[in-house]
């Protein structure tokens, strides 16, 4: 084989994924090769990280011991049935595709062989290091294969086993995560503007507050509600804030919110 990474559907994941891969030292550009429709996407990948791409999906399953599935969901029937005769039995199969089941992806790659195939679910912080994935193996994925899943994404991010049936939770959490905590920042940038704070100052204090509570979380050993408490006060301004949103629901609204989206990641699944 000529590459060891070989990727189809070079979108902002697949990216984030190569970046955290490169930065790392995992892997030089030369040992990567990118497939995409988009002539944005390839010159991107050819131009700013220096890896060859290119547009036919085959070019890329022949040449390539694992092969790196990041293309739509509604697009992976074509693209699986476009390079199952091309590809080694060999390669080693990563999904990052939303709702697509590691059993599809066999059957869809075709000829009766063994697929080794495993499922994931990353999150879009790996373009900083600070990702996180779920990673299920398929019915003939290794023990073997699974570590080889685990150094390529902990580059950037880190690795949570689950089982298949568990993804779909996985990406209500975490893959789509990201944007609960943007949308939450968002508000609190619209609040601040309303009491008189600038743009710039709103942001900073919003996105800042963001990141250094996270980085509690990440760091210290209470849990979520302990440090929640810790910054309450009785009577204080944060338990009024707190006790407001309690009164509309927002403990339950961001638990409906999540299984919504769990269940459309189920709605989406072959």
């Amino acid at each position: 084989m000529t590459y060891e990474l070989g990727i189809l559907g070079a979108g902002n994941m697949a990216e984030a994924i190569v970046r955290g891969v490169l930065r790392a030292n995992r892997l030089k550009p030369e040992q990567i090769i990118a497939a995409d429709v988009a002539p944005a996407r390839r010159q991107l990948f050819a131009e700013q990280l220096k890896i060859k791409a290119v547009e036919d999906n085959a070019e890329v399953a022949r040449q390539s011991r694992v092969i790196l599935l990041s293309v739509k969901p509604q697009q992976s029937q074509a693209a699986l049935a476009g390079i199952g005769g091309v590809l080694s039995p060999d390669a080693l199969v990563i999904s990052i595709m939303a709702g697509v089941s590691t059993r599809f992806i066999e059957t869809a790659l075709g000829g009766g062989k063994r697929w080794r195939v495993i499922r994931t679910m990353p999150n879009t912080p790996m373009l900083v290091g600070q990702g996180v994935v779920g990673v299920a193996p398929g019915q003939h994925a290794t023990a073997a294969d699974v570590a080889h899943a685990h150094h390529l994404f902990e580059a950037a991010a880190d690795v949570v086993d689950v089982t298949e049936d568990k993804i779909d939770a996985v990406t209500a959490v975490s893959g789509s995560g990201p944007a609960y905590v943007f949308f939450l920042v968002e508000q609190m940038i619209a609040a601040g503007m309303e009491l008189g704070l600038t743009d710039a100052q709103a942001r900073q204090l919003a996105t800042k507050t963001a990141l250094g509570a996270a980085t509690m979380l990440s760091t210290s050993n209470d849990s979520p509600a302990e440090l929640r408490r810790k910054v309450t006060s009785p009577g204080g301004t944060t338990q009024a804030a707190i006790t407001h949103m309690e009164s509309q629901g927002f403990a339950q609204m961001v638990c409906d919110a999540i299984k919504a989206a769990e269940k459309r990641s189920k709605e989406l699944g072959t």
